[in-house]
């Protein structure tokens, strides 16, 4: 570990902002205060959360600190991967090649479309009558 307490990363998805705290420990993951099971019920998720770990080897090596608002479930998940790994690079630099092949390192663009003046949603006009 660096000469810092902590190592950081931030992670965003959608309107989901993750700030994201990598502790020495013993690899419990806590996300606003609760255990990320308790946040994430579904076990999907929970992996997308603990995959940057996972892949690097170092799930035993720190205790995770995450701080997330905005967005739902999985947009919060994904924030939260997205700030683990960012945080992880900040570690050691050696271990950016394997979360970029992972695909950990790419921000998700994706956000809803506002929506358009004189249509009913961004995209969806309304029905068109001939006569």
């Amino acid at each position: 570990m660096a000469d810092a307490a902590y190592v950081w990363g931030t992670g965003r998805r959608k309107t989901a902002i993750a700030q994201v705290r990598l502790y020495a420990g013993n690899g419990e993951i806590n996300v606003n205060g609760k255990p990320h099971a308790e946040v994430f019920p579904r076990l999907e998720l929970r992996r997308m959360v603990e995959s940057p770990l996972q892949v690097t080897d170092l799930a035993d090596k720190f205790r995770v600190e995450v701080k997330v608002q905005g967005g739902g479930i999985s947009a919060q998940a994904g924030a939260i991967r997205l700030g683990i790994a960012r945080a992880l690079v900040r570690e050691s630099v050696a271990l950016k090649p394997i979360l970029r092949k992972e695909g950990f390192l790419t921000r998700d663009p994706r956000v809803k479309e506002r929506k358009k003046p004189g249509l009913r949603r961004a995209r969806k006009a309304p029905q068109y009558t001939k006569r």
